[in-house]
């Protein structure tokens, strides 16, 4: 059973620049969702999750880092990198030859919610990529 009334709960996975941490965060964040009682939410989360982390080791240099945090309204995921570059405008996932971009399409798809913004508000360098999954899909 979800808990959409449970009180609020966050997990930040700290990643090094290393293409195989795309398949621990996945993995992680399988866990935690079931660990939570939100198994409706596992394919899009993981999907958004793959994608946000996917884009933050692919296309920076430094570390990284998975936030999944729970309000009891909305699963919210994140990846931070070291990058302070914005995120390329999303492209199209019906573009078959596009080099970039469909990444974020696919969020855009996946969810109504995203958007990016600077880590240095946090005290951090880097950006934040960010997207809402709302509570009425661990219902569904």
């Amino acid at each position: 059973m979800p808990e959409t009334g449970a009180d609020p709960w966050e997990y930040v996975l700290h990643i090094p620049h290393d293409p195989r941490a795309v398949t621990v965060s996945r993995r992680t964040l399988r866990l935690i969702l079931t660990m939570h009682g939100l198994p409706a939410l596992l394919d899009t989360a993981e999907l958004l999750a793959t994608e946000l982390i996917a884009n933050a080791v692919l296309h920076t240099k430094g570390p990284a880092a998975l936030r999944v945090r729970w309000t009891g309204g909305a699963l919210w995921i994140g990846a931070w990198d070291a990058d302070p570059e914005p995120p390329g405008p999303p492209g199209s996932p019906g573009e078959p030859h596009a080099e970039a971009g469909r990444g974020l399409a696919l969020v855009r798809a996946c969810t109504n919610t995203w958007g990016w913004q600077p880590s240095s508000r946090f005290g951090q360098s880097g950006k934040y990529v960010w997207c809402e999954l709302p509570c009425d899909l661990a219902a569904a």
